[in-house]
C-alpha cells in the first residue's frame, strides 16, 4: 500500500446529492465541502466514521461493498463473521441457522471475528504492565478511531497500543489452520461481514500493516437480507437451542466496556465520536490525568451502532447481554489456542504515522505567513458557521481561502448594504457585521 494512499468507503453520488450541508455540519475532521452544488470529501481528513452517512437525508452517501460474485476466485470461501451479526435477527434465528444460511449463499467455512479476542486481551495486559508504555494506553480495535487519532489528534499516536484487531488476528488463524490441514493458501479468501464502513477502510488501506489478511469485505445489511431470504424460503421451524461458540468475553467484546472491563486497572469506555473527541482534547492538554486505558469507539453503543446493522443498536445491546447471561461455555476452549505462539509473533502491527488534517505549507515561512493570513481573514468573516460558502466552520472558509481553494466572495454575507437589511439585522443583531464594513472599505 502507498505511504500517502488512504482507501476510502464512503462514496458520495452525485446525481443523488442535493447540496443540502447536513453532511458537513455533522463531519467531525471537516472533510466535506460543498463545490458546485454537491458534496466533495476531502480525502486526507476523512476517517470513515460515517456520520455523513447517517446525516444524509437522501441517501447520496454510500458504502463501497464487494459482489458476493467475489468469493468464487477461491475454493475455501471464508465468512468471517462479528458477533453483532446475531442480534440483527429475531429470537428464534440462532447461530446454527446463520451459519447454516451462510453455507447456502456460498461461503464454506464460517469464523466469528472474536474468537482471538482473549489473546488481545492477554496482550494488552502484559502492556499495561510495562514499564516503557505510554498511558494511558489507547485500543486498537475502531479502525476510525485510530484514523481520527492520526488525522485530528498526532500527539497521541504513541499511546495506541499496537496491536492487530480481532479481524486480522483471527483471520491469521483461520488461514494457518486450513492450510495445515491440507489447503493450499492461494485457495484461501476469507471476507469479513462488516457493521460499519471504517473496517472496510482498514481492511485495504490498513494502519502499521502493508496488506491485511483479508481479501474482501460485505455489507452487513446486505448479507442480511440474503441470509433473510434463505430462512424465509427454507421455512425452517422455531428452534430455541443455542450453538454458541463464543465465551461471555467473546460475545461482548464488541459491545461498549465490552473490552475495557477485562483489565483491573483504571479504564474508561467512551463511544460516540464527537463524545470521543472531546475527551481526547483533555488528554492532549493534560486536564485528564491518571487513566490507564481507554477503549474509544466511533459508534454509539460501540459495533451494535454500526451504520451497517439492521437492528436498532439499543435492542441489538439488550440481546448481546442476554446471549451472553444465557451461555453456559464459560471453559469453551476454541482450536485457536493451538495456534497461540504463531499469533503472538504476528499479533503486533508497525508504528503509526500521522496524517495531518491540515498542513498549510512545506515551507515554515509559508505555513507561518498562512497562518497569519487565516487570522486576518477571520476578522472579517462574521463566525456565524452558517455553511452556505460549503465549508463547515468560517475557520475551515479562512484556511481554504489561503490554501487557495476558496474565494472569500463565497461568505454571503460579506455583500454591500447587509448592514441595512432590516431582516438580518433582526436576526443576528445590530452590530454583528460591523466588520464587513472595514473589510468593503
Amino acid at each position: 500500500m502507498q505511504e500517502n494512499y488512504f482507501y476510502h468507503a464512503l462514496k458520495i453520488d452525485k446525481k443523488q446529492c442535493i447540496g443540502c450541508t447536513h453532511c458537513i455540519s455533522v463531519c467531525p475532521t471537516q472533510a466535506i465541502r460543498i463545490i458546485n452544488g454537491k458534496a466533495e470529501i476531502i480525502q486526507n481528513r476523512c476517517v470513515d466514521c460515517g456520520e455523513c452517512y447517517k446525516a444524509c437525508p437522501v441517501s447520496a452517501i454510500k458504502v463501497e461493498d464487494n459482489d458476493l460474485n467475489i468469493i468464487n476466485k477461491f475454493k475455501y470461501k471464508v465468512a468471517l463473521i462479528p458477533a453483532i451479526l446475531r442480534s440483527q435477527f429475531p429470537d428464534n434465528i440462532n447461530e446454527s441457522k446463520i451459519f447454516d444460511s451462510l453455507i447456502q449463499i456460498g461461503f464454506t467455512h464460517v469464523y466469528e471475528v472474536e474468537l482471538s479476542a482473549d489473546l488481545i486481551s492477554k496482550k494488552v495486559k502484559e502492556e499495561l504492565k510495562s514499564k516503557n508504555c505510554v498511558k494511558p494506553l489507547i485500543s486498537s480495535f475502531c479502525p476510525a478511531i485510530v484514523r481520527l487519532i492520526q488525522v485530528k489528534f498526532p500527539s497521541l499516536i504513541d499511546n495506541i497500543i499496537k496491536i492487530k484487531p480481532p479481524i486480522d488476528i483471527t483471520a491469521l488463524y483461520i488461514k494457518k489452520h486450513l492450510s495445515e490441514n491440507g489447503v493450499d493458501p492461494k485457495d484461501i479468501g476469507i471476507f469479513y461481514i462488516t457493521p460499519c464502513a471504517a473496517k472496510i477502510a482498514a481492511i485495504y488501506s490498513p494502519v502499521g500493516e502493508i496488506k491485511s489478511v483479508v481479501n474482501g469485505t460485505f455489507n452487513l445489511n446486505n448479507i442480511y437480507n440474503r441470509i433473510f431470504k434463505n430462512l424465509i424460503k427454507n421455512n425452517e421451524k422455531d428452534n430455541n437451542s443455542q450453538k454458541i461458540n463464543l465465551t461471555k468475553t467473546q460475545l461482548t467484546w464488541c459491545l461498549t466496556n465490552g473490552e475495557a472491563k477485562n483489565y483491573s486497572c483504571k479504564s474508561l469506555s467512551i463511544d460516540g465520536i464527537q463524545n470521543v473527541i472531546e475527551y481526547l482534547e483533555k488528554i492532549e492538554t493534560q486536564k485528564i490525568k491518571d487513566v490507564d486505558f481507554l477503549e474509544l469507539r466511533a459508534c454509539d453503543e460501540s459495533c451494535a451502532g454500526g451504520i451497517l446493522n439492521v437492528q436498532n443498536r439499543f435492542l441489538s445491546v439488550e440481546k448481546m447481554m442476554k446471549l451472553s447471561k444465557e451461555n453456559t461455555n464459560t471453559n469453551f476452549v476454541s482450536k485457536i489456542t493451538d495456534y497461540k505462539e504463531f499469533l503472538e509473533k504476528k499479533i503486533l502491527i508497525e508504528d503509526i504515522k500521522p496524517r495531518s488534517m491540515i498542513k498549510l505549507d512545506e515551507n515554515l515561512d509559508q505555513a507561518i505567513n498562512k497562518m497569519e493570513k487565516i487570522q486576518k481573514i477571520m476578522n472579517f468573516l462574521p463566525k456565524i458557521d452558517c455553511g452556505a460558502c460549503g465549508a463547515p466552520t468560517c475557520l475551515a472558509l479562512a484556511e481554504d481561502i489561503a490554501q487557495n481553494k476558496a474565494d472569500i466572495s463565497q461568505c454571503i454575507f460579506l455583500k454591500k448594504n447587509i448592514n441595512t437589511d432590516k431582516t438580518v439585522e433582526k436576526i443576528w443583531g445590530k452590530n454583528r457585521f460591523k466588520n464587513i464594513e472595514d473589510y468593503e472599505s
